[in-house]
């Protein structure tokens, strides 16, 4: 038996996705004439990329041509390997409580984040008789990860010196990049030239040097550098508040099964806490989908669902397993499609983006994506008989 409710996950619109940010880059960054070139691309597939299936999405990004992969730690990276990924691989997070064993064994680029962490991949490195190539990482004003900006002299030369590890990329993360008023933005960008100055007055020569993630990516060119990191475009989904022209497709779409449909009298309640009353008799579909697979309990009352091509509204609470919908004066049956994310109807014109959902419970997509459940089953396109409907 295999539940209703399953993820699709296209991944020749995620490929489609890197060849529009790789020529959107090329077109601006290439002028005629020009000897500049349009800067490498890192995708990022932290998070079992966005949710959408680290090893399936990181093989397809690697065919696309990805400049590297990156992710959030060791544990993630491995995962990659296993899958089969073969293209270079950077692991953002700290080092500080990880067992550095993984980096060695399945060909990790490591990011060094502080001294502490950088004694310790050179003490592992020097065990092991190898040089490990290795990403800097600045702070320049997130004040989270990173050698601060402003004390590089005092932070930076051991680690310089250091005779088992090779610098090879100096970046830093931008906090507001997604805030087109916030003057941090700005702030950060200068502070990370001055800081990358700063490295090389002190002995590092990094090849490159990286601080755009997809928000970035679309404000400011300046910030482009040797290297981007899209995230959020990749899967086709700009960064909110912000627009873009770039022709992108989402590559998620969720659905499920109508499992039930029941009628309810006026006056009574439905769901835990019976918080929807309906005030004229209504007809209710069951969905089984709930928390458990990432769904926001928030949706009650401000979400919707396709079904048979119309948007109804989620209403009572989303429990566990299961959620319920209002389709009153819809012929609707046990088995209908319900579409959480994606397109239904004739055309694909109705749609619920995950823009959309974040934006109805306050939060953002990167979360909604995240969330979904690994109880739910995800089907790549590749893998779909064309003869048989998804």
């Amino acid at each position: 038996m295999v539940r209703p409710t399953r993820a699709y996950v296209d991944l020749a619109a995620l490929k489609a996705n890197f060849h529009a940010i790789a020529e959107y880059l090329r077109r601006e960054q290439e002028a005629p004439g020009s000897t500049v070139r349009a800067p490498g691309i890192v995708a990022v597939v932290k998070a079992n990329a966005y949710g959408h299936g680290s090893a399936r999405v990181g093989l397809a990004l690697e065919e696309a041509g990805a400049t590297m992969l990156a992710c959030a730690d060791i544990e993630e990276g491995v995962a990659l390997r296993r899958g089969g990924v073969r293209t270079e691989i950077l692991v953002f997070g700290a080092l500080s409580v990880s067992d550095l064993a993984g980096l060695f064994e399945y060909r990790l680029t490591p990011t060094i984040s502080s001294p502490s962490a950088g004694r310790a991949l050179q003490e592992a490195a020097a065990v092991r008789g190898t040089t490990v190539p290795y990403h800097l990482k600045i702070d320049t004003g997130m004040n989270r990860l990173g050698f601060r900006h402003d004390n590089l002299r005092r932070t930076l030369p051991d680690l310089i010196a250091s005779p088992n590890l090779q610098l090879v990329a100096a970046y830093t993360h931008l906090a507001t990049a997604d805030a087109p008023e916030d003057p941090l933005f700005g702030e950060q960008r200068e502070r990370f030239d001055r800081a990358v100055a700063e490295v090389h007055a002190l002995g590092g020569r990094p090849r490159f040097r990286h601080a755009a993630n997809s928000a970035a990516l679309l404000r400011d060119s300046r910030l482009w550098l040797d290297l981007v990191r899209p995230g959020l475009l990749l899967y086709g989904i700009v960064p909110p508040p912000l627009a873009s022209t770039l022709p992108l497709t989402p590559v998620m779409s969720l659905r499920s099964r109508i499992v039930a449909v029941k009628g309810v009298r006026v006056g009574e309640r439905v769901g835990y806490g019976g918080r929807f009353t309906p005030d004229r008799p209504a007809k209710i579909a069951i969905v089984p989908a709930g928390y458990a697979d990432g769904l926001d309990a928030r949706l009650e009352g401000r979400g919707s669902v396709l079904v048979r091509g119309q948007r109804v509204p989620i209403v009572g609470s989303v429990c566990m397993d299961m959620l319920t919908v209002d389709v009153t004066g819809l012929a609707v049956e046990p088995g209908d499609e319900v579409v959480i994310l994606g397109a239904q109807g004739p055309g694909a014109l109705q749609r619920i983006d995950v823009r959309e959902m974040a934006a109805a419970i306050g939060t953002i997509p990167y979360e909604m994506l995240c969330r979904i459940g690994s109880r739910i089953e995800r089907i790549y396109n590749e893998d779909l008989d064309p003869r048989q409907p998804a």
